[in-house]
């Protein structure tokens, strides 16, 4: 993050300004956001849900519904066994406290490194008009955990899937003082079709994206 800082004081005094944002650019930059127009948006509908689980299932996420937090462990545990997967993963502080030895699971409270297969995490929020999961880095959301494991388990909670991407940065700003050091957006499982214009999962991250919706 020093370096980070060291970059943009640097940007800043070249433009003749101080190095410390002042209250009056941001307000002068809230203000632009509140009046400018935004440009043509095309038609969700009106059911979120239903039009982020359209999008998401066509590219190749997998989605479970469930009634409560309290039935994460047993879903999660149902999904690695269908799958022949391992009873083990990493995830998000948010979810430590749940009853996984219940289920037979092992589950690690802590950022995955390059060993771990399996990564438990929560979501910012979800855009409805592409089926993509927006995730915010920060102590407690560590990117790592969706990023380097073959196989990436996603709660999300249904009154957090806004209909577009201007409504999910909206969301941020009126939630966020500042934005975090990293913002991702997840649309499925990583794919490329550099090679021959082949489609291949996981080339770049997880190769499957399954979703609690809650």
């Amino acid at each position: 993050m020093s370096a980070r800082a060291n970059i943009l004081s640097r940007i800043r005094t070249r433009q003749g300004k101080a190095v410390t944002v002042r209250a009056a650019e941001r307000e002068s930059v809230a203000q632009y956001l509140a009046q400018h127009p935004q440009g043509p948006r095309p038609q969700t509908g009106d059911d979120a849900v239903a039009r982020f689980r359209e999008r998401a299932l066509g590219l190749s996420t997998t989605i479970e519904e469930l009634p409560t937090t309290g039935d994460i462990p047993v879903a999660v545990a149902r999904y690695l066994q269908g799958l022949g997967l391992a009873p083990a993963a990493v995830c998000w502080p948010e979810f430590a406290a749940l009853d996984w030895q219940a289920q037979g699971l092992a589950i690690e409270s802590r950022a995955a490194r390059g060993d771990d297969l399996v990564g438990i995490t929560g979501a910012f929020c979800a855009v409805a008009e592409t089926g993509t999961l927006m995730m915010c880095s920060g102590p407690d959301t560590p990117p790592a955990t969706s990023l380097l494991p073959e196989t990436h388990i996603a709660v999300l909670r249904r009154n957090r899937i806004v209909a577009g991407m201007e409504d999910a940065w909206a969301l941020l700003r009126s939630e966020h003082e500042g934005l975090p050091r990293a913002v991702n957006f997840i649309s499925g499982p990583s794919r490329t079709a550099d090679i021959e214009q082949t489609v291949t999962l996981g080339a770049h991250g997880p190769y499957r994206v399954h979703i609690l919706l809650l």
